[in-house]
């Protein structure tokens, strides 16, 4: 059925609404492999997105809704930070490793003693009693190099400090989850709302070309005498407003385009062919449920891994009050020569020795205990948060279950009426066109059909938005 449309559901700026919230996450910086190659314009040599964007020539790619969502993994600038920052984590946890392992330092050094440091002596030892004989030590030129050997041996933080590797690599990991959720969701609702607007066109163009035959009609009654040329005139005017429509329709289709491809990391000059569609079906076959965990939100998630987080902060605290202990080993060799010459036999004499140093903590002016407490009112923190986030999402499900049910009762509604306009839109043009009606009736019906039209798809819109908004809710998007 084809049917005129006007262009309130994009007249609001919702596609350019969504460009600039995409515009604002990337100015802000917000932190799966792709299963296949997106689509590309026949004759095209393949190639990985990252290359495409490298590329001079304009890329083409043909992307469905799960295609355009990897794409985005793969280059939106969000999630490339997010990934980046699970990576800086990882060099983070080597950092960590590495003071459980052996350290192992070498040095080397060389003195050229112009001014023989003076030592002074009791006179008794020269049988100079009551004196002090001064004399010079050593020699000239001193040179010594050598390795030492530092191992741990017990350090309550830094053991600590490995066992919370894998969960600060779990929250940064988590963090880009979250991330990808955030542009996965946007994706869909400026994808689904491109693909409305594509329906939006061609209903249109069905009704320019209505219109037009509707112009011709009126325009040759008019020369048989019965019809004014008022008549005429009024059809013109519709054609007029039925193009300039798709005018303004065109421009927003184009702005959201761009919004979606500055949202999933793609070169503005390339193109974008939606092979996707969406249908009243569609969004009308949709179920809800009551029954939803709080763990299959990626935020809930995540406020788990910083729980444990901030419980190993206590642990390691309170660890400070420990001893700790060390073992090192050093091996050197020391020259000493009135001569310039490391070289020199007979000038060098090794050193090698072993050692054990604990170190035991008695009072650091409650130092240690100020830190325990603030890594227990920080974990208090994160409890409180997670009981607040699982008040929030019991109340994101509900309003989103309502929103939703009356998004699609409304659609319902819509949906019969758009058919209904568009059957008396039809029977008052055959009654025009046979002598029976008046240009009026048309044009009213005309009037009906394109409010009945507009009303539908701000509620197909609404619905889309309502049904990502509850997959959002539940954490099944």
């Amino acid at each position: 059925m084809k049917t005129t449309l006007k262009r309130r559901p994009l007249s609001s700026g919702r596609l350019r609404s969504l460009a600039t919230l995409v515009l604002v996450l990337l100015a802000a910086g917000l932190k799966a492999q792709q299963t296949g190659q997106p689509g590309q314009t026949p004759g095209q040599t393949a190639q990985s997105p990252g290359q495409a964007a490298r590329s001079a020539a304009p890329v083409t790619y043909d992307l469905s809704l799960s295609q355009a969502i990897d794409f985005a993994k793969k280059n939106s600038v969000i999630v490339k930070n997010a990934l980046l920052d699970y990576q800086i984590q990882e060099q983070s946890n080597r950092a960590t490793t590495s003071q459980a392992l052996p350290q192992v330092t070498g040095n080397l050094g060389w003195t050229d003693y112009i001014q023989i440091p003076t030592t002074l002596i009791p006179g008794e030892f020269v049988n100079q009693p009551g004196k002090f004989i001064p004399l010079k030590f050593g020699t000239q030129y001193n040179a010594t190099g050598g390795v030492t050997l530092k191992q741990v041996l017990f350090d309550g933080q830094v053991f600590v400090g490995l066992q919370a590797r894998q969960a600060s690599l779990d929250f940064y990991k988590q963090k880009q989850e979250v991330t990808e959720q955030m542009v996965r969701s946007n994706i869909y609702k400026i994808y689904y709302q491109l693909l409305i607007a594509k329906s939006q066109i061609d209903q249109i163009d069905a009704n320019i070309t209505s219109q037009n035959a509707l112009l011709h009609n009126s325009t040759e009654m008019f020369k048989n005498g019965f019809a004014e040329q008022l008549d005429v005139d009024k059809a013109t005017v519709q054609l007029t407003n039925l193009q300039s429509e798709k005018t303004q329709l065109e421009f927003n289709i184009a702005s959201g385009y761009l919004g979606l491809k500055v949202l999933m990391g793609m070169p503005v000059k390339d193109s974008v062919h939606l092979t996707d569609t969406l249908t009243y079906e569609m969004v009308r076959d949709a179920a809800m449920s009551d029954n939803y965990k709080y763990t299959d939100r990626h935020d809930y998630q995540l406020l788990q891994i910083n729980e444990k987080l901030n419980e190993y902060d206590v642990k390691r605290y309170k660890k400070e009050y420990i001893p700790t202990a060390n073992f090192v080993a050093n091996y050197s060799q020391n020259q000493y020569t009135n001569d310039f010459n490391l070289g020199q036999k007979n000038s060098w004499f090794p050193t090698t020795y072993i050692g054990l140093s604990v170190n035991i903590p008695i009072f650091d002016g409650f130092y240690k205990a100020a830190n325990v407490r603030q890594a227990k009112l920080r974990l208090a923190q994160t409890h409180n948060n997670m009981d607040s986030l699982r008040n929030r999402i019991d109340n994101d499900v509900k309003e989103a279950q309502l929103r939703f049910a009356s998004s699609l009762t409304t659609l319902d509604f819509q949906k019969k009426n758009m058919d209904l306009s568009q059957k008396v839109y039809d029977q008052t043009r055959k009654k025009y066109e046979q002598g029976l009606g008046s240009n009026l009736e048309v044009t009213t019906a005309l009037s009906d059909q394109k409010t009945a039209q507009a009303n539908y798809y701000n509620a197909l819109y609404s619905a889309v938005v309502a049904k990502v908004d509850y997959l959002n809710a539940i954490g099944k998007l």
